[in-house]
């Protein structure tokens, strides 16, 4: 019989078949398919006709299912196929063709055959961040420019020899521990800390006396890591038991061991290689045999895991005989299916918290990728556009990141690391006048200070490598648009001025092809408002810890959020099926617009939910929701605040810090309003929080309903005169301090308003 191929399209959460129908910006493109029953390996095709008739590229025996070229490919139409073998010889016939184009401007983005990729890689050690070849000039720098950073290398290794850390085993979890109880989460991330701070301080001693020649930090750097390769792999460090420690510990200990592998003895490096193989064949065995990370990318930590893989299959490359499969995965992770939370625009689903913690851990790979094979990660688009996320999310000034787990609290500082290192590796001058305008704070140059760095997992020897990086100049993004749409994560922000946050208003927008899976679980059409560096309409919550009662029934939920619920119930929670979808993003000096459908993430609630957002910069936020529901029911639209809102009738007020904004619901009126600073249900004991929660809902059972509301947002002290009118004729009429402000938007919006300009006309009057 004829084996067949599985051409079914992509399901919530799988990678899907690329490239197909789009234009791409890399050449040659990333192809990926999905995994076929019982096949062993896989042969692809490519032509620049859709009947196969002339074969202009073509790669056979492929382990994998996915494929990037080592070659280019010329600009224009293409399209490809495949073909698979299973274990009796037996052979596919070929897949359906699938079309796609290179653009003129595409950035090639070539990776080399396996045997050559691999042959980039030293013999010798180091091969982590740096090259055997490297040392010599390293040494003369650490003597000349560098100097300063290798000062601040030498007393920190002072420092750590003057409070070793521990290098006891880490404790099991007790028997009859609960998972994600507080007595669970001390060893969980307690581990993870221990055991950073122990190969942290290893590999930062190794690597400073490759520079300087301290003979007694290399000893030190041994001893720890030969102490550390005693704990039990499968223990409370192992990938499976604790990934969270897993990780590290695989990191630093693949450092350590390449940065003093010369003070070794082929018995203690034999001790290192058995720790190893049986950690790293644990990873293996987890992303591409069980997980099939290669079409479900979409793996929190496994996002992180495949890199640290990468790093140990380099370093223990010729050593560990399943080393080279390693770093032969982890290079097609990155040529095919990496990064999987983004959009070519830069935009990040999981929110800014994580887009700062997974990108600066994969800067590493980066640079290891670039030091040991010569691959230059910046070259793929979604790098060159990274920085914009923070800049545009987060002016500098601004408090609250909008989105995505963690980032309430966040601050535009928080995101100068790695900036920094954006800026550097990808040459962009608007990122590093983002890092110059947050000046930083003078150093306190004490002992507790590096120490505590070290163990937060700051490696001053990824610093002092990339101290040898050009400078950039920084520019700052006057001549750039104020707002920014990253269409392919559902992201909008819309700003009044991206150059201060203190002077700026902001208005966050979400509707999301990825759904609300993993980090980025906000709800879909869900917005937040931000003027004048403070929040003033906000996500709500805090996590006490991942997956609580708390976090997955309040912040998970569509209540927690500025957005709307039927009869009480959420849009489906943590789902990569409840996806949205920017409508229309418009942006100019004057308005900004932007239109998201959110009917699918109900899980068959509503037909229609669209929310179009005007805003006329920086005064006025005008907001239209067209819901239409399957039957009958209630909607609640929810606002949530930092501090108490003032209600009278169907206008509320909040003032928070040196910001206020006024809300008025214009539409529907008889609206039932409560407010309330509980949580349902509350964070653990240990999270002190209080914020309020406006529910504004219909009393009466409806299927369609429009919503509309005016937000206009101001400083403290100078609050807006007037209301806003709802017209006869639909018309929605604001006071402005000179002159006023006409919409028509939604249903609101008459036939030969539509003609003018489709989906939304504003005039300043």
């Amino acid at each position: 019989m004829a084996l067949t191929i599985d051409e079914r399209p992509a399901q919530p959460g799988e990678w899907g078949f690329r490239p197909e129908n789009v234009t791409t910006e890399e050449t040659p493109p990333a192809f990926v398919w999905r995994p076929q029953e019982n096949a062993v390996s896989y042969d692809i095709q490519c032509a620049r006709g859709a009947d196969f008739s002339k074969i202009a590229y073509e790669a056979r025996g492929l382990t994998y299912t996915v494929h990037r070229a080592a070659e280019v490919f010329e600009t224009g139409q293409w399209y490809w196929r495949f073909r698979f073998v299973d274990g009796d010889g037996q052979m596919s016939k070929w897949s359906s063709g699938r079309a796609f184009v290179i653009a003129q401007n595409a950035s090639a983005l070539t990776l080399p055959k396996r045997s050559e990729l691999i042959g980039r890689i030293p013999k010798s050690h180091p091969r982590l961040f740096v090259r055997p070849e490297d040392l010599d000039s390293l040494r003369a720098r650490a003597r000349g420019d560098l100097k300063p950073i290798y000062d601040d290398l030498v007393a920190t290794c002072e420092d750590i020899l003057a409070d070793m850390p521990s290098t006891k085993e880490p404790p099991l979890y007790p028997e009859g521990t609960v998972v994600l109880s507080e007595e669970w989460r001390e060893i969980w991330w307690g581990n993870r800390m221990y055991t950073i701070r122990v190969l942290n301080s290893a590999a930062t001693l190794a690597f400073t006396r490759l520079l300087g020649g301290q003979d007694h930090y290399g000893e030190m750097a041994k001893k720890l890591l030969l102490a550390c390769a005693k704990w039990d792999p499968l223990g409370a460090t192992g990938y499976r038991y604790n990934d969270e420690a897993g990780m590290p510990y695989n990191y630093y200990f693949s450092r350590t061991y390449t940065f003093v592998n010369d003070l070794l003895s082929e018995e203690e490096r034999e001790i290192c290689r058995g720790v190893m193989k049986v950690q790293g064949q644990e990873i293996y065995d987890h992303l591409a045999t069980e997980m099939r990370y290669l079409w479900h990318p979409y793996g929190s930590h496994a996002g992180r895991a495949w890199h640290f893989l990468g790093e140990i299959g380099v370093a223990f490359l010729d050593e560990i005989p399943e080393a080279e499969e390693w770093v032969w995965f982890a290079m097609n992770v990155f040529g095919a299916v990496y990064p999987a939370w983004c959009d070519e625009d830069g935009g990040w689903h999981q929110g800014l918290q994580y887009w700062d913690s997974y990108v600066q851990r994969f800067t590493w790979w980066a640079d290891i990728m670039q030091a040991a094979m010569g691959i230059d990660a910046y070259c793929k688009p979604y790098f060159a556009r990274a920085g914009d996320y923070p800049m545009y999310f987060q002016p500098p000034g601004t408090r609250g990141g909008g989105v995505g787990d963690l980032t309430t609290t966040r601050t535009s500082d928080q995101n100068c690391d790695l900036m920094r290192t954006l800026a550097a590796q990808a040459r962009n001058p608007y990122w590093q006048w983002y890092v110059d305008m947050h000046p930083q704070k003078a150093k306190e140059d004490t002992s507790a200070r590096r120490l505590d760095a070290v163990g937060a997992g700051r490696s001053l020897y990824i610093d002092f490598v990339r101290g040898a990086l050009p400078e950039v100049r920084g520019e700052a993004p006057v001549d750039l648009p104020s707002s920014k749409c990253f269409r392919g994560t559902g992201l909008a922000a819309m700003n009044s001025d991206l150059t201060d946050g203190k002077n700026n208003v902001s208005v966050i927008f979400k509707s999301s092809p990825f759904g609300s899976q993993s980090h980025g679980f906000d709800a879909q059409n869900s917005f937040s408002l931000f003027a004048f560096g403070e929040r003033l309409l906000i996500h709500t919550g805090q996590r006490d810890i991942h997956g609580s009662d708390h976090h997955k029934n309040w912040m998970h939920h569509t209540k927690s959020v500025n957005c709307i619920g039927v009869n009480g119930e959420s849009q489906l929670r943590n789902q990569a099926a409840a996806m949205g979808e920017i409508l229309d993003f418009q942006t100019s000096d004057v308005f900004d617009y932007v239109a998201g459908e959110a009917a699918p993430a109900y899980g068959g609630m509503l037909k229609k939910f669209t929310r179009q957002i005007l805003f006329a910069k920086p005064d006025v936020v005008v907001i239209c929701d067209t819901v239409v529901a399957q039957e009958a029911s209630t909607f609640q639209y929810y606002l949530h605040a930092e501090t108490e809102m003032e209600i009278d009738e169907q206008t509320l007020k909040i003032t928070t810090g040196d910001a206020g904004c006024v809300v008025s619901l214009l539409r529907p009126e008889n609206l039932k309003i409560s407010q309330t600073d509980q949580f349902d249900p509350p964070p653990r004991d240990r999270v002190q929080l209080k914020e309020y929660h406006v529910t504004a809902a219909t009393t009466i059972s409806r299927e369609e309903a429009t919503f509309i509301a005016v937000l206009r947002p101001h400083r403290t002290g100078d609050v807006p005169k007037g209301d806003p009118v709802l017209m006869g004729d639909g018309t929605i009429v604001v006071p402005l301090p000179n002159g006023e402000l006409k919409v028509w938007m939604g249903e609101t919006l008459q036939a030969e308003k539509k003609n003018q300009n489709g989906a939304v006309v504003a005039v300043h009057g």
